[in-house]
């Protein structure tokens, strides 16, 4: 019997993969879900969702979900605490990611770094440190997972806060990487493809710019299957999932693997994210100088618009989910974090990339800094595992993104702007801009979403500091 606290219970996504994932496994987890959100109507219908999904014939598990009127009461005495939260709106991202176009920068994601992974940051900072108080308040022997962008920078405040905090972060972008080398598997031996979790991989790097140096699937060395699977579809790209011709060409989310073959291609290792998030961590020169060119490349600009309606759709069918006029269908999702609660509960050892903070495992990268990389999960323990060397070219680039976030999180820590503003426009997207284009664009992206960054910062004088 343990207790989650879900800190964004209300969230319209990722809660009900959390849910279905709970209640589909087959180990013996058990207990109660504490959702906590500033949305408390969106928490309440997860309650009852959730409740729903237990209730179903393929549940294993019945789990009791409670909805916390203060974060304090979602916390105390949690054996584990989820963070998934939105650090503003939407109306704030759609500032995020297209404002910074009538300068010329393009961004797929804007969530993470350029323009719009900066300004987010600075939204997010300040409710982390909140965060990770209460948590040294309420469970300070809670494990703490994750989930929300910008990922580095919201592990490292954590950990800032309070040292001593047992928390990592969990994506899923290495898990499409391992997925298209399955495929790579599939293309040049013929075999049937495998499922990812038959590879073993050594990925490194920081969330979202991490790099692949190493893949074995039984005897294989699968990168070595690369340079001839490149001969293929270099050019035409290749979609490892299973899309139509027009999912292709219209998901906004969709991309053909072509900036990851790039990059392999250049640099004999194999960036581990998705090509819309691989795209934001280089000059905006090389894949995203504009439209046209994002679209040679195989990837979209995904438009805030269509998160928004996507939004709107989601709460809908929520209403629907918990009131009963939609049937509850749970289906296990591909994610790790309950396998990983598991191992640290003591249910076994898996190994997993996460986000922690590096104290050696990547000796290239800064000690202390946020890096992603594979680590050992058992008993109460997550341990580091010593990442392969990037190559020296590669580790460049990724050094150069790991201090740009080590420099971001102190000035936002310091609610230092002019440190920040540094940080802003170090970033590789905004490499077509002279200091004066960048600062008009971060004054501007400051004043448009000053709503969330009034409380934190003097924007006044820093705007009035010509």
């Amino acid at each position: 019997m343990i207790k989650i606290a879900y800190i964004g219970g209300g969230s319209k996504q990722w809660a009900r993969v959390f849910m279905n994932d709970l209640a589909l496994d087959e180990g013996d987890l058990c207990g109660e879900i504490a959702l906590y959100d500033i949305d408390r109507e969106a928490a309440e219908r997860n309650r009852r969702i959730g409740m729903r999904i237990g209730n179903c014939p393929e549940a294993r598990h019945k789990w009791s979900y409670t909805v916390s009127g203060t974060l304090d009461e979602a916390l105390a005495g949690a054996t584990f605490v989820v963070l998934s939260i939105l650090p503003g709106t939407f109306d704030e991202m759609e500032v995020d990611v297209h404002a910074p176009e009538k300068y010329g920068v393009y961004q797929s994601v804007g969530d993470t770094v350029g323009p719009g992974g900066v300004l987010r940051a600075m939204r997010t900072v300040p409710l982390y440190e909140g965060f990770a108080r209460a948590i040294k308040r309420c469970c300070p022997k809670a494990w703490v997972i994750n989930f929300t962008n910008p990922m580095s920078i919201c592990v490292k405040t954590l950990y800032d806060v309070f040292p001593e905090i047992k928390a990592f972060g969990c994506c899923h972008e290495v898990f499409h990487a391992q997925n298209f080398l399955c495929a790579v598997l599939h293309e040049q031996l013929g075999v049937p493809r495998p499922d990812r979790h038959e590879l073993y991989t050594d990925a490194c790097g920081v969330n979202h710019f991490t790099w692949i140096t190493e893949a074995k699937w039984r005897n294989v060395d699968v990168l070595s299957l690369l340079p001839d699977f490149l001969q293929k579809y270099y050019r035409s790209g290749y979609y490892s999932g299973s899309l139509t011709a027009e999912q292709a060409r219209t998901d906004p989310f969709c991309y053909n693997n072509r900036v990851k073959m790039d990059l392999y291609r250049r640099f004999g290792v194999l960036g581990a994210a998705g090509d819309r998030h691989l795209a934001e961590f280089v000059s905006n020169k090389w894949y995203m100088s504009d439209p046209r060119q994002v679209e040679e490349w195989g990837f979209h600009l995904t438009p805030v618009s269509y998160r928004k309606a996507r939004q709107q759709e989601r709460i809908e069918e929520s209403i629907r989910l918990a009131d009963g006029t939609q049937a509850v269908q749970p289906h296990r999702s591909d994610e790790e974090a309950v396998r990983l609660m598991k191992a640290l509960l003591g249910c076994g050892t898996v190994v997993s990339n996460v986000n922690i903070v590096n104290v050696g495992q990547m000796p290239q990268m800064p000690l202390g800094a946020v890096v992603e990389t594979n680590c050992v999960f058992d008993s109460d323990s997550v341990r580091p595992v010593t990442a392969k060397q990037l190559p020296s070219d590669v580790c460049n680039l990724v050094y150069r993104n790991c201090v740009n976030i080590e420099t971001c999180y102190y000035g936002i820590k310091q609610r230092n702007l002019q440190m920040i503003f540094e940080s802003f426009v170090n970033q590789p997207l905004c490499s077509s801009l002279d200091m004066a284009q960048a600062r008009s664009l971060f004054e501007e992206m400051l004043v448009g979403t000053r709503k969330y960054l009034d409380e934190f910062y003097d924007l006044q004088a820093f705007l009035d500091n010509k």
